[in-house]
């Protein structure tokens, strides 16, 4: 509010003027583009107007058509120029300062003087609050206190203003209690939370200090530094975007008053009394209702999230600092009146307030607030609480975003890249996550309102992880490590909440999806038998293949669960078909990482263990498991007593091995010669159906001599069935099928690798080569005719590298 003395042609124009116009400086008017781009009159428009002259000609009068008061926001010059024409002379505001009570003879609900008479101070809110501070800190309390209430005065008629505005003329599309705008009704873009003067803490403190008892010491005393207050606030939990959100408090005394309220820190705070406004006419208006009512409205009013990490944080502070102040106050019957009538006037104030319906939707979430609402009139208005609580839980600024997940950190990519980016949005996520768990556990023994509040936290938490977080405290509530009453029904929540957790990262996996998986089957468990055959009969919309298989199946399957759940023969063998049929499932989805645990969990039924085995057959025969695991799963078989079964896919997984000549260290060595080993226990049509694949994929003949040695030495059989004993069997004879094939592999192998070798052979290499020619001619001496072959190529590789004469001299000096 200008003073009345203060015209537009008196103010004189200062750099203030000019930093304002330079920094709403456009380049797209579309009148300025038409100047630039066009030359001579125009003889359409109309002549002498505010854009061309009488002749027609464009004139340019320095304001883009783009920009209006409405449209310009209000920046730092906007403050500095009305600080430099502040006056304290206007007589209205000398009126205010002066006296006390209403002026009959005004007209009542004018722009200076509410219906009932009371002096008005219309003036912009930070700077009119910015007054009262300044007044207060040169020690004219009196006159303080007259100006502040007259704002908080202010701050009423202009929020039943706002509401009546809102009721005659509603958007159709805001009935709802999420409803928002992109382009909606009132927009404020500079909120009073958060400003840099603080106004609506200045407000408070003025009007709160004079409510002080006699033996409290100053208000600010109650108040340390910012650091020392937020680690004791008791509505906030860590505020670090930086570092992991630290876990919610689930306890029963979250739901209570919030003077019962947990603090981690004790803290002296201070005892207010009632002190009548002087010459009000009704006697419950007292310096601390008005001092709670300006909390109450600053901390609902709908603005917008402001630009920059700072200035979010700043706001974040500041929100916690007041509602740090409102908890300290204890509530009265009159106090309590007061806070029922703002809650209500909120509710019901459309797009003007933060609660209302019809906001924009970049506007500041009101979570932090609403908890501290919902405490403070749960034990005296249960329905006026849950209001409040369940319209506070939107967050619209991801309302536009389906399926919007953070991975786990907190971070939404569709968020952050917008104008202004919301650095503090994993902090207001956990305060949103913090709200629905406050009201979770107010409600644990109210069915219909349990179910309110979990169909709202599903709707509007769009964070896997704040949601897993929910879930857990819901569960702790409902079923206490120490032996504490139990909830059926919040378990039962818990348990809906675990399964929206697994949808929403079953696609963007989490990084705590691990934990989220077992966390889910332990909830289940204490739910009951249903719950677990639940989970299994839908896994594919709940988890992978691997998971399914792997933690949920096997937990579920334990003999621990059974004991926990106290399972009868049916119940048990119920809970063992569904884990068969899933196991089945995924091992037909994804053979290579579940073929192993199908078969685990289906070794208690000889048709569902036969299907798995068929699947890992079929998927080793069209090459969807690669060799590594056909060979893990045929070890498995052998060790079950299934050796038939293990020569079959040992078979299938020799074929997808491919040994070159110089893969000495090739990982799949160990598994040829366990096949080897168990085709050879099995006998010699098994041995003689195996080597025809050895001789094809394996070059390497240091391998194809080890396989030899082996199989040419009497070697321990396997039980073909279980009533048979373990028995050895006679070695084979080199000279005969199938060693033969094997042997002929191995001297070829040698003669390739020693040419081979050759080609690029170092000096420093020399000695390991000779080493290789002492391990080659112990191959070929197992054969009749070895001596003459090692022979013959001893003389061929002297006359053909003949002129590596050091090498030739050391193969002379070893082999003669």
């Amino acid at each position: 509010r200008r003073s009345s003395n203060q015209t537009n042609s008196s103010l004189p124009r200062t750099i203030f003027h000019r930093a304002l116009e330079a920094s709403h400086l456009e380049w797209d008017d579309s009148h300025l583009r038409f100047i630039l781009e066009h030359d001579g009159p125009v003889l359409y428009e109309p002549h002498s107007s505010d854009s061309f002259n009488y002749q027609g000609y464009p004139l340019w009068n320095g304001m883009s058509s783009n920009q209006t008061n409405s449209s310009l926001p209000r920046t730092i010059f906007h403050r500095a120029l009305e600080a430099s024409h502040l006056e304290w002379d206007d007589s209205h505001l000398r009126f205010i300062l002066e006296h006390d009570g209403p002026v009959l003879y005004e007209p009542h609900s004018s722009d200076s003087f509410n219906y009932q008479g009371y002096p008005l101070w219309n003036e912009n809110i930070p700077t009119a609050c910015a007054r009262v501070e300044a007044l207060r800190s040169h020690g004219y309390r009196s006159e303080a206190l007259r100006l502040a209430v007259s704002i908080v005065r202010t701050l009423k008629k202009h929020q039943s203003d706002c509401q009546n505005m809102w009721h005659s003329d509603p958007k159709p599309s805001a009935s709802t209690s999420t409803s928002t705008h992109s382009h909606s009704v009132h927009c404020n873009n500079e909120g009073w939370i958060g400003h840099p003067l603080d106004p609506i803490g200045s407000l408070f403190d003025t009007l709160a200090e004079a409510s002080l008892t006699p033996e409290c010491k100053p208000l600010d005393s109650y108040y340390g530094s910012f650091t020392t207050e937020i680690s004791n606030n008791t509505n906030t939990t860590n505020t670090n975007t930086n570092s992991q959100m630290a876990s919610i408090i689930p306890e029963d005394s979250m739901t209570h008053n919030n003077t019962n309220l947990a603090v981690s820190v004790v803290r002296e705070r201070p005892r207010y009394q009632h002190i009548v406004v002087p010459g009000t006419r009704d006697r419950s208006e007292t310096y601390l209702t008005l001092a709670m009512e300006s909390g109450l409205i600053g901390l609902g009013q709908q603005r917008l999230m402001p630009a920059g990490f700072y200035a979010q944080e700043k706001a974040c502070k500041q929100e916690d600092r007041m509602i740090a102040k409102l908890q300290d106050i204890e509530l009265d019957s009159t106090l309590l009146s007061v806070l029922r009538r703002q809650t209500m006037t909120l509710l019901d104030g459309g797009p003007f307030s933060g609660l209302g319906t019809g906001v924009h939707p970049e506007s500041v979430p009101m979570h932090t607030f609403a908890k501290y609402m919902f405490n403070a009139l749960l034990n005296f208005d249960h329905d006026l609480s849950y209001n409040v609580g369940l319209r506070a839980m939107r967050l619209p600024i991801l309302e536009d975003h389906d399926d919007i997940d953070d991975n786990g950190i907190g971070i939404h990519s569709g968020v952050l890249g917008r104008y202004p980016r919301w650095f503090t949005l994993a902090h207001i996520e956990m305060q949103q996550c913090s709200l629905a768990s406050t009201m979770l556990s107010a409600a644990k023994s109210d069915i219909n309102r349990l179910r309110s509040v979990l169909k709202s936290a599903q709707r509007n938490i769009h964070s896997s992880t704040q949601l897993f977080k929910l879930a857990q405290d819901a569960f702790r509530i409902a079923a206490p490590v120490d032996g504490g009453p139990r909830h059926g029904h919040l378990l039962t929540a818990s348990f809906e909440l675990g399964l929206q957790v697994m949808r929403m990262t079953l696609s963007s996996l989490s990084w705590r999806r691990r934990d989220m998986v077992r966390w889910l089957v332990t909830c289940a468990t204490e739910v009951g038998l249903d719950a677990l055959i639940s989970i299994m009969q839908s896994w594919y919309g709940l988890f992978t293949p691997t998971e399914a298989t792997g933690p949920v199946a096997s937990s579920i399957m334990s003999h621990s669960t059974v004991m926990r759940l106290a399972l009868d023969f049916s119940q048990q063998e119920e809970l063992s078909t569904c884990a068969r049929t899933l196991a089945l499932q995924c091992a037909t989805k994804d053979p290579p990482n579940c073929a192993l645990n199908a078969l685990t969990l289906c070794e208690s039924d000889q048709l569902a263990f036969e299907a798995a085995y068929q699947i890992v057959g079929d998927a080793g025969s069209t090459g969807v498991m690669n060799s590594s695991q056909l060979f893990t799963v045929a070890r498995y078989m052998e060790h079950r007593g299934y050796p038939l079964r293990a020569y079959k896919l040992a078979v299938l997984a020799t074929k997808g091995v491919h040994i070159s000549y110089n893969g000495d260290n090739h990982p799949s060595i160990s598994d040829v010669h366990w096949a080897c080993a168990l085709a050879h226990g099995l006998g010699k049509n098994e041995l003689s159906g195996l080597v025809p694949l050895l001789v094809k994929n394996v070059q390497c003949a240091p391998v194809l001599s080890d396989i030899l040695r082996r199989c040419s030495i009497g070697a321990p059989g396997v039980g073909t069935c279980s009533s048979e004993k373990r028995r050895c069997l006679k070695s084979l004879p080199l000279d005969k099928p199938p060693l033969r094939q094997l042997l002929d592999a191995a001297i070829t192998a040698y003669v390739n690798t020693t040419h081979s070798r050759l080609t690029h052979i170092s000096p420093r290499h020399y000695g390991d080569f000779i080493e290789f020619l002492g391990k080659a001619r112990e191959t070929f001496l197992l054969a009749p005719d070895g001596h003459h072959q090692f022979v013959s190529l001893i003389d061929n590789m002297k006359m053909v590298y003949k002129g590596k004469k050091k090498l030739m001299f050391l193969v002379k000096e070893r082999f003669g």
